[in-house]
């Protein structure tokens, strides 16, 4: 039976959008994972999206709490909002009490991707702040350290990302992420795919 692999994301301009992308191909790269890009439903009103500038929302479907439990491990992507997960996925976690209740995402392996808006604006505090929400579910935090290799070691170009997952950097919103960061979410994907399946088989 297939490994499923859920990747649940929130992306206001479109960043954390296109990290979950790189991410889904890296995860589909992994025989034996089936992987679903999930949206987590907005909380502003088209009115405010509008005179923030923010594009309309792509077609992938939006999640149901309940939904989280059908997957064998998840990606969580969401922008930072102070060096904190953005209020519309903390909302969406917020509404997960009745998993959290029966313990349902126990054992579960979760990574964290993100995108902040310069490089003091949270590229670790982001990540840190939100596996307090996995601990919660007794979910098995999956960071990736430094699997992967050399890029996580660049100085010579702006990067996002840390060991505890890909991330970008969305500066005024005009930047989008670069080779390199699209690489990490790549490896991200592949290299979470390979565990939720190792912990799946030995279930």
């Amino acid at each position: 039976m297939a490994t499923k692999v859920y990747i649940v994301y929130y992306s206001m301009y479109g960043h954390v959008e296109k990290l979950a992308q790189e991410i889904k191909k890296g995860a589909s790269s992994v025989e034996g994972v089936e992987v679903k890009l999930w949206q987590v439903p907005e909380t502003l009103p088209e009115e405010v999206l509008s005179k923030m500038g923010a594009p309309p929302k792509t077609d992938a479907p939006f999640i149901t709490p309940d939904e989280l439990a059908e997957a064998d491990g998840v990606l969580f992507g969401f922008p930072t909002r102070f060096g904190m997960m953005a209020a519309q996925f903390k909302a969406f976690m917020d509404a997960t009490g009745g998993l959290w209740r029966t313990q349902a995402l126990a054992g579960k392996p979760a990574g964290i991707f993100y995108s902040t808006g310069s490089q003091g604006g949270g590229q670790e505090t982001t990540p840190l702040t939100s596996i307090t929400q996995l601990v919660h579910h007794g979910m098995i935090f999956v960071p990736i350290g430094y699997t992967f290799g050399a890029g996580m070691f660049e100085l010579e170009k702006v990067k996002g990302g840390s060991p505890y997952g890909a991330g970008t950097y969305a500066g005024d919103g005009s930047r989008q992420p670069s080779e390199l960061e699209l690489e990490q979410a790549f490896h991200q994907g592949k290299y979470f795919a390979g565990i939720a399946k190792k912990l799946k088989g030995a279930a």
